[in-house]
């Protein structure tokens, strides 16, 4: 029996196990879905050693660029974005070999693509982690500009949550890539003016569990367009398999 898995801490939310679990029955696979709830990354090698069949991996907070050193290939897409949310665990010379990809920035910038109108030019960016980083690359290719906000500000590309007020009006796209508002903490949310969005701005919410995250719910409130993050994980969800099956 194969063996696949989700690393990273917390796992309790993610519907991972269940889709690919359902899938595997469905379509007569003999495989396995497994959580390796870890909070640090050094426990990968062991992982590999007890585990002969692990043939996939998916990687979530706050594994996404840790993971890097710890892989023997990277796909150049993971390369330039610099985070991996995806790894293919082959065998070379009797030893496990490990190709690292980023499907999120697919499934970001299919889901994003349906969501925003095409004159959009300016995005705010929620976070700075590794799907952050998925996120900037996949705007980019869509040719739009991105702001990245931080409660640490450290580069010229980087603003924090005081500076936002008047760059609202400019940048009509937020995106927030932080765990904020992930089940079992649905009440939590960025911290940001609210008030100030209007019916010309659009939200996108990576956080899928709740389908309603308080983010979507408080720009909803100010007759903002509001998207979770179903989509982009289904797409993301889909192009992992895909990079699995490939010889």
């Amino acid at each position: 029996m194969k063996t696949y898995g989700i690393i990273g801490m917390p796992l309790a939310h993610s519907c991972s196990p269940a889709y690919f679990n359902e899938k595997f029955k469905r379509e007569g696979i003999e495989a396995e879905y497994l959580r390796f709830e870890w909070q640090e990354i050094g426990e990968l090698p062991a992982l590999l050693e007890r585990c002969p069949t692990l043939k996939g991996l998916n990687v979530t907070i706050p594994h996404k660029q840790h993971i890097l050193p710890f892989l023997d290939e990277i796909s150049p897409e993971a390369t330039a974005i610099g985070a991996v949310n995806c790894v293919k665990v082959t065998t070379r010379r009797g030893k496990p070999y490990l190709i690292g990809y980023n499907t999120d920035m697919d499934g970001f910038r299919k889901a994003v693509a349906a969501f925003i109108p095409s004159s959009l030019s300016k995005a705010l960016i929620l976070g700075n982690g590794g799907a952050a980083k998925a996120v900037r690359y996949a705007l980019c290719s869509l040719g739009v500009e991105t702001l990245t906000v931080s409660r640490h500000p450290q580069t010229p590309t980087t603003i924090g949550y005081p500076d936002l007020p008047p760059l609202l009006a400019d940048h009509r796209l937020l995106v927030n890539t932080t765990p904020l508002g992930t089940f079992p903490h649905p009440a939590a949310c960025p911290d940001l003016p609210y008030a100030l969005l209007s019916p010309d701005h659009y939200l996108f919410d990576l956080v899928y569990n709740p389908p309603l995250t308080e983010f979507m719910k408080r720009g909803i409130a100010a007759h903002a367009h509001a998207c979770n993050g179903q989509q982009m994980w289904q797409e993301q969800a889909d192009r992992s398999w895909e990079i699995w099956q490939q010889d």
